[in-house]
């Protein structure tokens, strides 16, 4: 009986090992678990990519920045510009009439010199304003204009009138300040000799 029970016994531990041998890697699985959420713990580290769009953005916005200040130089440069005026045009500048200036059908015009843009001048009406410079004219009459707008201002001896070229129309005719309307009343008294009547047309 003895011996039966030790051939059992011998027949038994090999099988008894190779079980304990497959029960083993179950705490390995375990184990690997850990590992793996630690994997996953770690995946916030990759956030702050998500700060590149704010670089973009702030780098877009310096741009602009950039550009801005740009164009301000710019328009700076031009009122610069504007604002040298050549000493034939502050001559021209000088001889313009200011004031209320009376015209024709119950018009008028009144100019005002600019007191920021000296031989500039505002000249306004019913429906109508501009920001005039002198501009020295072949003919010799005093001509003022606003380029943007296409409004030019011609005063001669003895009357003015206002031209929109844009338009193509007389806005203001036979305007006269004081000081024209005593060259008119001359010219009634002592009419200036016509351009037919030179001694190179007889």
């Amino acid at each position: 009986m003895k011996t039966l029970v030790a051939t059992a016994l011998l027949l038994l531990a090999p099988a008894w090992s190779m079980a304990q041998s497959t029960s083993k890697p179950a705490p390995a699985a375990s184990a690997s678990k850990p590992a793996a959420s630690k994997t996953v713990a770690k995946k916030p580290a990759a956030k702050p990519a998500a700060k590149a769009p704010a670089v973009a953005k702030a780098s877009a916005t310096s741009s602009r920045t950039r550009l801005h200040s740009g164009a301000a130089q710019v328009a700076a440069g031009i009122v610069a510009a504007e604002a040298a005026l050549t000493p034939a045009e502050l001559a021209i500048a000088s001889e313009v009439h200011t004031g209320r200036i009376a015209c024709e059908l119950g018009a008028y015009v009144q100019i005002e010199a600019d007191p920021q843009s000296p031989g500039r001048f505002f000249v306004e009406g019913r429906g109508f304003k501009y920001h005039m410079a002198p501009v020295v004219s072949a003919t010799g009459a005093v001509r003022l204009e606003d380029q943007r707008a296409g409004a030019v201002w011609i005063q001669i001896a003895n009357k003015s009138m206002l031209m929109n070229q844009k338009l193509g129309q007389r806005m203001a005719d036979e305007c006269m300040s004081p000081q024209q309307v005593t060259v008119a009343e001359g010219f009634k008294r002592n009419p200036p000799p016509s351009l037919l009547d030179s001694p190179a047309n007889k």
